[in-house]
């Protein structure tokens, strides 16, 4: 028996194999690294268009009437402030402060929600939200029964209003439209949501239809360039958007403040939520740890978990990300390190096979969509 039995497979599986897919374990799952190249498919997203297979994701289903109450209580942001068929990013803590997961959470109804986690973490984070049940709930977890087909790029509105007579434009940032039927498949939820720093959608739908679905978007955008694109190229466009990673840029030890994305933390809205007395600590007394861009200027790629070090030579911090950019042609890197020598310009130095190569903190996002 070779260990690929025992990996989870998506409903798309079968499809890689038709469209040239190199298949690696990522987190327990057998999913695509590439399908032609990492290049190639980076930059059909950035110019064109690629479509992802992101069906291992995990989605839970919160419904009852604390349901609302309940979500504010487990994440980070303010879902008091969301309209139905609006989207928001947040973050689960731990009491410390330390993040459980990062999260997108969808108001379908008025006391319906569906919360999307990552693959990784899905049985941990039912576990989770389970033991902190408050008021009138119950939790559902549908992973097995939903797959996500993500569509990215300047073309992708373009393709996938060829195929549906809903009108894409209507949908903006963060908001989703329900029950949408795209060539035949009928109640798809389709969001204007994405992992690659470009304008695109997540389609949510039944698993049994993702395979059709992917046929007809593949068809659909051939004309178009719209490229099967693979983990390889996600995880390059993510960087480049400063998109973080849950364990890398995001971990048990590492909080959304430290990690930059304090925007999806409110610790001023009125409901109690867990973490929240150790991030407003954290908020007090200042960060001794901040993630920051890295570039290396010397020769060499930072790696995840090679060390950081100041001019003198002490060692300051850890990467958590790094590649060379596609796009911008240059060695850049994310980097959790002491909060003293988190300011742009300063001089750095990564240790990349037992040398330290030079290196200098810049701006994020690496990239920005024009």
């Amino acid at each position: 028996m070779t260990t690929n039995t025992l990996l989870k497979r998506t409903p798309l599986f079968k499809t890689y194999k038709k469209h040239g897919a190199k298949v690696i374990d990522f987190g327990g799952w057998e999913l695509p690294v590439q399908f032609s190249s990492i290049l190639e498919e980076h930059e059909s997203v950035r110019n064109r268009a690629g479509l992802f297979d992101v069906s291992h994701m995990g989605e839970v289903v919160v419904e009852g009437k604390d349901a609302e109450s309940y979500i504010n209580y487990l994440v980070t942001n303010d879902v008091t402030k969301l309209s139905i068929n609006q989207a928001q990013y947040t973050a689960m803590c731990y009491q410390n402060g330390g993040t459980v997961d990062d999260l997108l959470v969808y108001k379908l109804t008025h006391d319906k929600y569906l919360l999307v986690i990552n693959a990784a973490n899905i049985d941990k984070d039912f576990e989770w939200m389970k033991q902190h049940v408050k008021g009138e709930v119950t939790l559902k977890n549908i992973s097995n029964e939903i797959a996500q087909l993500a569509i990215q790029g300047p073309e992708a509105e373009r393709i996938l209003q060829k195929l549906t007579e809903t009108n894409l434009s209507e949908i903006g940032s963060f908001k989703f439209a329900q029950h949408v039927n795209v060539s035949g498949i009928t109640d798809i939820l389709v969001s204007r949501t994405g992992y690659t720093g470009e304008n695109g959608f997540e389609l949510y739908l039944a698993a049994g239809q993702a395979e059709a679905l992917w046929e007809k978007l593949i068809e659909a955008g051939c004309e178009d360039g719209l490229k099967p694109c693979g983990l390889g190229a996600r995880d390059t466009l993510r960087l480049e958007a400063r998109l973080a990673l849950y364990g890398q840029e995001l971990l048990s030890d590492i909080s959304p403040l430290e990690a930059g994305i304090g925007f999806a933390v409110k610790t001023n809205k009125e409901s109690d939520f867990i973490g929240k007395e150790a991030l407003l600590r954290q908020k007090e007394e200042g960060l001794k740890r901040k993630l920051v861009g890295i570039e290396v200027t010397g020769r060499g790629i930072p790696r995840h978990g090679y060390k950081v070090v100041s001019e003198s030579g002490e060692e300051i911090g850890v990467i958590t990300s790094g590649t060379q950019s596609p796009t911008l042609k240059k060695s850049i890197g994310l980097a959790l390190i002491s909060a003293e020598y988190a300011q742009v310009d300063t001089q750095i130095k990564v240790e990349i096979r037992n040398k330290q190569i030079d290196a200098v903190v810049i701006k994020t996002p690496f990239y920005k969509m024009g």
